[in-house]
């Protein structure tokens, strides 16, 4: 390998997040030059935070070094993606472990973009405070500064088993009700924040028994006036009877008030009144960025799109998937199905797969996104908004006031899944068991403020090793549902035809 190696900061499309992160990417990229010259590399940085697709081609296109990508916090992938395809000089992804800032959240989603377009890439992170420090982390930096990659233990990685025969007859009514009635997926506009992985389209969709049918966002900004006040009151009566805690003027975010909290249930009402006319199956919101100085944040609509108990509703959650994510859609609206086929309630959450730690000798992830999470998983009676919390969306990101959909998920046995597109454009579910784990309240709330307090939170055990999730996961969401539905899962996508990978240490 050349010994002069290009480091380069992904960035945020928004300003604010970059400048936040800013003394963290100071401090990884000061760790990560020390440690590349220990190995007698000589690194050297590309300009600043990569915040634009253009910026990318005209930085990262003329290198032919040797690079890494050094992610500290959020940062979309096309900031990075679209100045590496089409090249074949060594790419490294590099993250510091941490919650305080997800940047090992862009780090996953970015592997999964280069990942569906054929680009190769590595993956490596550490948590130590000195970088060349960490054993494990120099001997992964020092095989690619030799070889251009890093080969990670791939035994947790297993084709689809065999499933006993109940699983198999309710995974063939379930495929049998879909082939009866393809599923139709309402898209309000296209995946959000650069997640290049988390769109399929038609030419994917349809072979499996799905359909999309986008709607622009801008329709809500008309839609919404369509909204009489008299069903907002309803609507706004029904959550508050039901169970929710509204935080509205707290000392920190003044401005999030009742009435915020009705405007939010205006969209919600808007947004049913689309999926009423289309009869859809279920929803694939963007919202971020277009709505973002519009209209308040959507979480708190995408929770109680995703919750049983809903205003205006009909006994059933409808799968919503924030961001607009087709991987997560496809198995969200799957498991819903099983469920219910199985009589069980049909709740599943959408997570981002945030940060991590050891608790009494094993590693939990912290699932932590911000919105479209089942009132189901704080209380598991779908009859109740009990345990669910709304705070203010941080203004850093969210301008206009609007509550979030926040919780804390009670301990059980979970399924989790993801669906995500291979480089040779083949759709592939990644799944496994795990458990949702209760903390200690101090432990919790610890982990819960060190990454973003505002947002529905899950301790769970994913059924196998950190480093398994970190070095081959193409996600940064992951899909949950509460109990054991995952032979049925398998069979139902391998009919489907999606091709099926288990995650698990057995």
């Amino acid at each position: 390998m050349a010994r002069k190696v290009a480091i380069f900061w992904p960035g945020d499309y928004r300003t604010k997040p970059n400048e936040w992160a800013r003394e963290q990417s100071n401090q990884a990229t000061h760790q990560l030059s020390l440690a590349l010259k220990k190995l007698g590399l000589g690194p050297y940085l590309v300009g600043d935070y990569l915040t634009r697709p253009d910026q990318a081609i005209e930085r990262l296109g003329p290198i032919d070094d040797p690079m890494i990508g050094l992610f500290v916090h959020w940062a979309y992938a096309p900031h990075t993606v679209d100045g590496v395809v089409g090249k074949d000089n060594p790419l490294l992804l590099a993250s510091n472990f941490s919650g305080t800032w997800p940047g090992l959240v862009a780090l996953l989603n970015t592997a999964a973009s280069l990942e569906s377009v054929g680009r190769a890439a590595s993956r490596i992170w550490t948590a130590a405070p000195d970088w060349t420090a960490d054993d494990a982390f120099m001997e992964r930096l020092d095989a690619w500064c030799r070889n251009g990659s890093i080969a990670y233990d791939a035994t947790e990685l297993k084709e689809a088993p065999k499933v006993a025969l109940e699983a198999q007859r309710v995974a063939d009514e379930v495929v049998a009700g879909i082939k009866r009635r393809r599923v139709l997926a309402l898209m309000l506009g296209d995946t959000s924040m650069g997640m290049i992985n988390g769109y399929f389209g038609p030419r994917l969709l349809y072979p499996i028994g799905f359909s999309e049918h986008k709607v622009d966002q801008a329709w809500l900004i008309d839609r919404v006036r369509d909204v009489s006040d008299a069903r907002v009151e309803d609507a706004f009566r029904f959550v508050r009877e039901r169970g929710v805690t509204f935080h509205w003027e707290a000392s920190d975010a003044q401005d999030f008030t009742a009435d915020a909290t009705r405007e939010q249930l205006r969209e919600y009402l808007a947004v049913l009144g689309i999926i009423d006319e289309f009869r859809a199956d279920c929803l694939g919101w963007q919202y971020q960025l277009g709505l973002l100085p519009l209209m308040a944040p959507s979480d708190f609509a995408e929770g109680l799109l995703n919750s049983h108990c809903r205003p205006e509703g009909n006994g059933h959650a409808l799968m919503t998937s924030t961001e607009a994510d087709q991987g997560n859609l496809v198995p969200m609206e799957l498991m819903k199905r099983i469920l219910e086929a199985k009589g069980l309630p049909g709740a599943v959450m959408f997570h981002d797969l945030r940060w991590g730690a050891e608790h009494d000798g094993r590693f939990l992830w912290v699932l932590l996104n911000s919105g479209s999470c089942s009132a189901y998983a704080f209380n598991h009676d779908v009859n109740s908004l009990a345990g669910v919390h709304s705070y203010r969306q941080p203004a850093g990101y969210f301008p206009v006031p609007g509550g979030t959909f926040a919780g804390v998920s009670l301990p059980g046995a979970i399924t989790w899944a993801r669906v995500w597109l291979d480089g040779a454009g083949r759709l592939v579910l990644d799944v496994g068991r795990g458990e949702s784990v209760e903390l200690p309240e101090k432990v919790r709330e610890s982990w819960w403020r060190g990454t973003t307090r505002q947002w529905p939170f899950m301790a769970a055990d994913l059924g196998c090793s950190m480093q398994t999730i970190m070095a081959h996961y193409m996600s940064n969401h992951i899909a949950v549902a509460y109990g054991d539905v995952h032979d049925e899962l398998v069979a139902v996508c391998q009919s489907l035809g999606i091709r099926v990978r288990e995650i698990s240490t057995n």
